[in-house]
């Protein structure tokens, strides 16, 4: 059911099920500088499970419900203020982790070795433009800050369960995408 250049009901459904996926896990949060939430393992699941074209219009769609002000990011919050604050980067780079998955598969396949190394890329990615993002947002509005302090609160806490939740959706993707109905996408 692979159609190029063309959207398909499937792919809508699929897609608009992948945002939603997203924003619930969004939900599911422990309070931190950086909440502690299970976005990251549905970004992952996303994506491993639809695919890189659906799996980061999921995402992009996701981004886009809360820019616009519905409530779908961590703390049940949205708008863009939301993207423009010290977090917002990394919400912002699980687009770019999608672009990156995308790229990978499609120029190497969907092997399961790639899958992974285009979600630690993609990941590490995150990272760094979330970690940049919030030292701007933070130092234009508190202070100086060193790059050490700002890797202490939003990526050495996260690197662990990170890797824990995209081994959890790296094994529940196995188990979805025969129910997608393409397991090339």
């Amino acid at each position: 059911m692979i159609t190029t250049g063309k959207i398909n009901t499937i792919d809508l459904v699929y897609t608009a099920i992948g945002a939603a996926l997203i924003a619930v896990c969004s939900f599911i949060s422990i309070p931190t500088t950086v909440p502690f939430t299970m976005q990251t393992f549905a970004v992952f699941l996303v994506l491993l499970t639809l695919g890189g074209r659906r799996g980061t219009t999921s995402v992009f769609l996701y981004v886009l419900m809360g820019a616009v002000g519905i409530p779908v990011f961590s703390g049940f919050k949205g708008g863009f203020g939301v993207l423009l604050g010290n977090t917002g980067g990394y919400i912002l780079g699980f687009i770019l982790m999608g672009l990156i998955y995308a790229l990978m598969t499609k120029l190497f396949g969907n092997r399961p070795v790639v899958e992974v190394i285009s979600l630690i890329i993609g990941l590490s990615v995150c990272y760094a433009f979330g970690t940049a993002w919030f030292m701007t947002v933070y130092m234009r509005e508190t202070g100086s800050v060193g790059v050490i302090s700002v890797l202490s609160w939003c990526v050495f806490p996260f690197i662990i369960p990170d890797l824990i939740k995209m081994s959890m959706a790296f094994f529940i993707s196995k188990r979805l995408k025969p129910v997608t109905g393409d397991e090339r996408h």
